[in-house]
C-alpha cells in the first residue's frame, strides 16, 4: 500500500491533466460561471475523475485559468476527452471568451516517494 509523506494512504496511480485558457480580465467571473456549467460539471460526471482544482491569475488586463484535474487512468481520461486524449476539450461558447484556443493539454503521472 502506498503512503504519502504524512503517512496517509495514497492512491496507487493518478494522472494529472492540465488545461490553460486566457480571457479578458472583464470576463473572468462570467467565464468562471460558464466553466462550472460546462467542463467542471463534465469532469465531475466522468467515472474515474478524482477531482479538479480551478486556479486563476489576473495580470495585464487578462485572466489566466488553469484547470488541474486528477484521473484514475488513461482510459478515464479518454472517456472524457476521446481517443485523442491530449487534445483540449472545448465547449460551444469558449470561442466567445478565450483569447486563444490551445490545441493540446499536458498530462503528468503522480509519483509517490
Amino acid at each position: 500500500m502506498l503512503r504519502s509523506s504524512e503517512g496517509k494512504e495514497a492512491p496507487k496511480k493518478m494522472i494529472a491533466r492540465i488545461w490553460r485558457g486566457v480571457v479578458r480580465e472583464a470576463d473572468k467571473d462570467i467565464y468562471y460561471e460558464y466553466l462550472k456549467k460546462t467542463g467542471l460539471e463534465e469532469y465531475a460526471a466522468t467515472p474515474g475523475n478524482r477531482g479538479v482544482y480551478t486556479l486563476r491569475r489576473v495580470a495585464d488586463g487578462k485572466c489566466e485559468f488553469l484547470l488541474l484535474t486528477w484521473w484514475d487512468s488513461w482510459d478515464a481520461i479518454k472517456a472524457f476527452a476521446g481517443s485523442d486524449y491530449e487534445k483540449a476539450v472545448y465547449y460551444p461558447e469558449d470561442e466567445k471568451f478565450l483569447l486563444a484556443m490551445e490545441p493540446k493539454v499536458t498530462h503528468y503521472e503522480l509519483m509517490q516517494g
